[in-house]
């Protein structure tokens, strides 16, 4: 039941918001009527290019998915910049009917100005759009140096490379996850961990473009661990964490690991799990029964919440991501308000919280919120 409500309210919002912009290019389009069949085959083509896209996918992975699935995720993009745009156009034609500072609306200057103002929407819209495509493309490294007064067996330090929101697939694909791979060996890390949404749901175009083979070349003594997110579960969480087992990636779903005898790794399955398993995830406070206190404690979580219950149980540090801070302008201002922290780091009590705006991008491969990052995390231990 609650995938059928989100999926209706889903296509539902997909619907009437390309039904808007489909109804405001006609009105621009005034001018060259010739143009409005055009026009009409091609906002029919938008409407429908993701979700056929996504569903060829996973049962014919062709360039004929993979075109519809470009297509339909710049398009998601353009829907937003074009509603807000077009929303702006229709405050000053709201003005106007009462100021009265527009050319008469039957004039030939009135529809001129509309075929001009449609024009320089669309341009906008596609600067914006190929912009923050190119950002999306260049992550930066976020580091944190984190003093923790603990012991830690041998070690005095370690260093943490740390991601979220990869969402390999059609969009993150063989040269995105090369990119991922280089810049993270480049770093020399002790560990990397991959805070969930490593597999952009279906796995299958991770499959058949063996994007695993670039991900099991991953370089850290202590390993690759990784707790799987919604995403994982929206597409089928068994069939991408045995995907991720294959190819050298250590999996934690509600589990504890003792690394190295010098600090323990508590990795939480997703909160996701509820709606798309059907199944309850161990709480915070269970899974720290399982650990000493006396160690590093660092908890690999993707979604940022449960706050109070994390920092009350003695973790040292929490890592998540799922938020993509928006990942596109001004969404991130709506993540603010959802998460207690949306992106960066805050303090509560002794346990440090970090959430990243995530490596990759889902929907459109397009960032105009924020850069793509990777989190560098430098720990000491001094008791």
């Amino acid at each position: 039941m609650s995938k059928a409500i989100f999926l209706s309210v889903f296509f539902t919002i997909h619907f009437l918001v390309n039904y808007y912009i489909y109804l405001r290019g006609v009105q621009a389009l005034e001018q060259f009527k010739n143009l409005i069949p055009w026009f009409t085959a091609l906002m029919l083509l938008f409407l429908i290019s993701y979700p056929v896209g996504r569903w060829l996918d996973s049962t014919w992975y062709s360039p004929l998915s993979v075109t519809l699935h470009w297509m339909g995720a710049f398009w998601f993009a353009g829907m937003l910049y074009f509603v807000m745009a077009l929303a702006a156009i229709d405050l000053v034609r709201l003005s106007d009917s009462i100021l009265h500072f527009l050319p008469d609306r039957e004039s030939l200057s009135y529809i001129k100005l509309k075929s001009a103002t449609g024009l320089a929407t669309v341009a906008i819209v596609t600067i914006t759009i190929v912009g923050g495509h190119i950002n999306a493309w260049f992550p930066k490294i976020v580091t944190h140096n984190i003093k923790i007064a603990k012991s830690a067996g041998a070690r005095k330090n370690i260093k943490v490379v740390a991601l979220s929101d990869i969402h390999l697939g059609t969009i993150i694909g063989p040269r995105k996850t090369a990119k991922l791979v280089t810049e993270v060996n480049s770093l020399k890390p002790d560990i990397i961990l991959l805070a969930g949404d490593v597999i952009d749901e279906d796995v299958k175009p991770v499959i058949d473009q063996n994007l695993g083979e670039a991900l099991s070349k991953l370089d850290a003594p202590l390993g690759v661990w990784a707790v799987p997110g919604n995403h994982e579960y929206i597409g089928g969480a068994e069939v991408a964490m045995e995907y991720l087992k294959n190819h050298k990636i250590n999996i934690l779903r509600d589990e504890t690991a003792f690394i190295d005898s010098s600090f323990y790794l508590v990795g939480r399955d997703d909160k996701a799990k509820d709606m798309w398993a059907g199944r309850h995830r161990t709480t915070i406070s269970q899974l720290m029964t399982e650990v000493d206190t006396d160690y590093p404690v660092i908890v690999l979580n993707h979604q940022p919440h449960d706050f109070e219950e994390t920092a009350a149980s003695g973790a040292d540090i929490h890592l998540s991501g799922h938020t993509h801070y928006g990942q596109l302008w001004p969404l991130g201002y709506i993540t603010d308000k959802v998460f207690e922290l949306g992106r960066g780091y805050m303090k509560k009590g002794n346990t440090h919280f970090i959430v990243s705006t995530g490596f990759g991008t889902w929907g459109p491969p397009v960032r105009t919120g924020n850069r793509p990052e990777i989190i560098e995390l430098n720990l000491i231990f001094d008791k």
